[in-house]
């Protein structure tokens, strides 16, 4: 088993490897037509499995498009992985589509919504319902 550290730097290799294939290395088409970016690569503790998570621009045709490229491009990926990172193995290599960003935007677009649609207040105001005339910080 390789420790978390290596783990975590094997992850990382791979994830700019890949990223250099997708901008200049593969070469079918069905992967242009959207643009990818490698968000994320989950390596096993053994160093055997790669799942790399893309993250995929475009309309839903294009997204399904890309990840059948890039599925048909999985052996071209292992073996370019394995001449440019020095492993004892190079892993299996699974392209997973991430919808992480794609997500996070709804979420804000409908907090940005309800923040419209609420009434406005003063959130600054102070108010201490003590009586007092004077808001004044008193100490004594």
């Amino acid at each position: 088993m390789a420790t978390n550290r290596r783990v975590s730097r094997v992850a990382e290799l791979i994830k700019r490897e890949v990223s250099q294939m997708l901008l200049n290395g593969i070469k079918d088409d069905r992967v242009g037509t959207g643009m990818v970016s490698v968000t994320d690569v989950d390596v096993s503790g053994d160093l055997q499995h790669a799942k790399i998570f893309v993250s995929i621009y475009g309309t839903d045709e294009a997204k399904a498009e890309t990840m059948a490229g890039l599925k048909s491009a999985t052996g071209f990926v292992r073996s370019e992985l394995g001449a440019r990172v020095r492993l004892r193995r190079t892993p299996e290599v699974v392209f997973i589509e991430d919808r992480s960003i794609e997500r996070g935007t709804k979420v804000l677009s409908l907090l940005n919504k309800l923040k419209d649609e609420r009434p406005s207040t003063d959130l600054l105001k102070n108010d201490d319902n003590d009586g007092d005339e004077d808001d004044g910080d008193e100490f004594f």
